[in-house]
């Protein structure tokens, strides 16, 4: 294939290959059926995209018309090179219509075997495309998906529900839509009683939904401890990476709320925070975002009392504060001294003091002093020494080399 002259007009302006399934967008540009609806579906704005070549806005849900001449001229072509080790690109499907979706909603309604039917069905057709998708919400199947999560018994059709919502990649309107009514709570509930599968898909939804909407209206409408509860066994269950990160992210926008951090340590939150911190060892980009939301959790819940006992009845909770201090990100140290801050100024028993020196709580709050850290950061680091300096200056466990950085009184 790679010794073959393949004419210019066969290759896709976005990919440079060989186009599979030709289309026409109304800028009047050729590209690959499955080049441009990436491309289509992926931008930035929800309403419209700029073409590749043309840089004309065209909108995101535009017609794109088959180029059957060209398809058949590709095709011929391949024909004519076979024996040269070109292979012959077989004719595409035709994109699903809204007819096709609608009947076979009809069609769910006349017994759950047809629901479970209809809904595989569906979920095939989504596979196929993004341009399938979207006519899959364009025809109502959103609508009809929710109204099964809605239903009070949880089961194979709602776990198939939940994974076709999910999979939709449903667009903000929608979504806020949805935060209309009552389908944050279905999904609470959801994560309350399906099977692990069903949880996470749950759980990922509602970070949608609230990237979507206003947080306000999502918590309105469910048992607000319940949730808490819920998030909380996600994390503990460690269900997938995606639901993990979209815990985190939930409760990073809830425990903004003042009510609502009580509710979340009672959850058992803390706990699980640190052990998921010590369990994440920074080396990747996705270890680095999950200890990031985390550390930003833990702050939250240690700007309460109950937060801080939590903190620190947990053998490693102070330890592992040190321990991602300069070694996650700059967030990561910064809500680190941050957290440490406001253990010490509360909570700064001779034990508390004592067991950060042992675990090099100290050390590294001096280290924080001398790199390039945020000056807010440094301030509150020269913060925690300062106020604790008598107790830590005589101490063996601190070296000198450290101690001459220690701020003065």
């Amino acid at each position: 294939m790679d010794e073959v002259e393949v004419p210019s007009y066969f290759l896709c302006p976005i990919s440079l290959e060989i186009m599979k399934d030709p289309v026409t967008i109304p800028t009047g540009i050729t590209y690959d059926r499955e080049s441009i609806e990436r491309w289509l579906f992926s931008s930035s704005s929800s309403s419209a995209a700029a073409c590749p070549v043309t840089k004309q806005q065209v909108p995101a849900d535009c017609d794109l018309t088959p180029n059957h001449t060209l398809r058949r001229l590709i095709q011929s072509w391949c024909v004519i090179n076979a024996s040269r080790g070109v292979q012959r690109i077989p004719t595409p499907k035709a994109p699903v219509s809204r007819s096709q979706v609608a009947k076979l909603i009809r069609e769910a309604a006349k017994s759950p075997q047809m629901k479970l039917a209809s809904l595989r069905r569906l979920k095939s057709i989504a596979s196929h495309s993004n341009a399938n998708k979207r006519c899959l919400e364009s025809a109502g199947a959103v609508e009809f998906l929710a109204s099964i999560i809605r239903e009070p018994e949880v089961g194979p059709v709602t776990d198939e529900a939940l994974s076709l919502v999910y999979s939709l990649h449903i667009s903000d309107a929608k979504l806020k839509s949805l935060a209309e009514t009552d389908f944050a709570g279905s999904l609470t509930r959801a994560m309350q009683i399906g099977n692990y599968e069903s949880r996470a898909y749950a759980v990922m939804l509602l970070s949608k939904m609230l990237e979507a909407s206003e947080p306000a209206k999502i918590t309105s409408q469910m048992t607000t401890n319940r949730l808490f509860a819920e998030l909380v066994q996600v994390l503990r269950d460690r269900t997938s990476p995606r639901a993990t990160k979209a815990a985190l992210k939930l409760l990073v926008h809830l425990s903004l709320l003042n009510r609502n951090r009580i509710q979340v340590v009672k959850a058992g939150a803390v706990p699980v925070l640190i052990e998921l911190l010590l369990e994440h060892t920074n080396s990747s980009s996705e270890d680095i975002k999950v200890c990031e939301m985390a550390m930003v959790v833990t702050d939250a819940l240690c700007q309460s009392a109950e937060g801080r006992a939590e903190l620190l009845n947990h053998a490693a909770g102070i330890a592992v504060l040190s321990k991602k201090m300069l070694r996650v990100s700059q967030l990561a140290t910064d809500r680190a001294v941050r957290i440490l801050l406001s253990v010490t100024r509360f909570s700064g028993t001779p034990r508390v003091l004592e067991e950060m020196l042992q675990v090099g709580a100290v050390t590294k709050l001096c280290l924080v002093l001398q790199v390039s850290c945020s000056s807010k950061t440094k301030d509150k680091a020269a913060e925690i020494l300062r106020m604790n300096s008598r107790s830590w200056n005589d101490s063996p466990c601190v070296p000198s080399s450290v101690l001459a950085s220690f701020p003065s009184s």
